[in-house]
């Protein structure tokens, strides 16, 4: 259920850090990849070797711990997609609140944009001192989220609330902020991305400008939302986002075999790939000497993707995309009708507002009745989320 999800999981110096090891094996259970971040408290308790053999990760120890990342605060708050701080213990939880930076895991939690989920523990009387609750609704108003400690006896032998709470407790907690139940939740989803690469000879061929950007941030963006995701990409410089099964893809003819082998069973399709529309029609051996270049190159026309998936589709979502230079608006409302498309995003692809090669997009979203909505210029990954809220509003009126 948190197949691919990236936990980081904050160990601090409590006696309870014992049980962390637990919960990291339960997460890794649940096939989450969780990296773990030890203060040097933790470290009196459990050692590192613990968790890196449970998690099969190396363990992050401290900010200068590892001469390949300088700056691994910065490189494993990007990669969080939730930290989980547990246990948590009430020193801790007085450096974030007051900004601290001068550890890895404040620091750490200062620089992500990852939801962060703490699960206290300590003595029933630092839990109820008014800093310590003080600190915590500091930082619940900063969105902080919490998993409140239980009753019973500590590790002092004294009875009271202060007990890290049951792993179960946290377990679902962390499923429930990283496993959504919107409308992709558990949809079967189709995105292609990319380039394609058009062989002429032996080292030369005909493409575009396509990064993958915006289908991989696509892919990324429904996985997140709970969907299922199979991504087709072209040659690209992406990792492939995780828990996102990647099929790997060269030409136009390979992109069309492995989409249509996979868009029966797909219940939506975003169509992101920027698809060669022509081919050399002879593919030559080895490479054309310049003396031997021809002047002129025969082209032949691929296979239509969209347009087959548009005349085929049976149940499925279907969302196209648009690159143009002239007429935006209306060559992809054209273009919408012509592939029976449900929704068309269209972008420039030339000019100031140049789509590719960018970490930026301002796109046109064109629905069934030719409507057309504006989306201004921000980050793909957020476009990405706009693209997915539109969608998830469709198959709730379909519902």
């Amino acid at each position: 259920m948190l197949k691919g999800r990236r936990i980081l999981l904050g160990v601090t110096g409590s006696i309870a850090a014992y049980k962390a090891a637990e919960l990291a094996r339960k997460l890794i259970k649940a096939e989450a990849d969780v990296t773990v971040v030890m203060t040097g408290n933790a470290q009196q308790f459990i050692t590192p070797l613990t968790f890196r053999t449970i998690t099969r990760r190396p363990v992050v120890t401290s900010l200068f711990a590892d001469p390949a990342s300088p700056v691994p605060h910065i490189s494993l708050a990007q990669w969080a997609e939730l930290v989980l701080i547990a246990p948590a213990t009430a020193d801790t939880i007085a450096r974030v609140a007051r900004g601290r930076a001068d550890d890895l895991l404040s620091a750490l939690v200062l620089d992500t944009i990852a939801p962060i989920l703490w699960a206290p523990a300590m003595n029933t009387r630092m839990w109820e001192n008014p800093a310590t609750q003080e600190n915590i609704q500091k930082l619940t108003r900063f969105g902080h989220h919490w998993v409140q400690p239980a009753s019973g006896e500590l590790a002092c032998l004294e009875q009271g609330k202060g007990r890290l709470a049951g792993l179960e407790v946290i377990f679902n907690q962390v499923s429930d902020m990283l496993v959504p139940t919107g409308p992709l939740a558990g949809k079967k989803v189709l995105v292609t991305a990319g380039p394609t690469r058009e062989p002429w000879d032996g080292i030369r061929y005909l493409s575009n400008r396509s990064t993958g950007k915006m289908g991989y941030a696509l892919a990324q963006e429904a996985q997140r939302r709970g969907a299922c995701v199979t991504l087709i990409s072209g040659p690209v410089a992406l990792e492939s986002p995780g828990g996102v099964e990647c099929i790997l893809v060269g030409t136009a003819k390979e992109m069309h075999a492995a989409a249509m082998q996979v868009f029966l069973q797909t219940d939506i399709v975003i169509a992101a790939a920027a698809v060669a529309d022509f081919k050399p029609a002879e593919n030559i051996v080895g490479k054309i000497k310049k003396n031997q270049m021809p002047d002129r190159i025969k082209l032949e026309p691929n296979p239509d993707i969209l347009k087959e998936m548009g005349a085929k589709k049976q149940h499925q979502l279907l969302v196209g995309f648009a690159a143009e230079s002239e007429n935006i608006e209306a060559a992809a409302i054209a273009k919408r009708k012509a592939k029976n498309c449900d929704l068309m995003i269209a972008n420039q692809a030339s000019g100031p507002e140049d789509a590719f090669a960018a970490d930026t997009a301002q796109i046109f979203c064109i629905d069934r009745e030719d409507s057309v909505e504006l989306f201004e210029r921000q980050s793909k990954d957020a476009v990405a989320g706009l693209i997915c809220d539109r969608i998830g509003k469709m198959i709730k009126l379909e519902q």
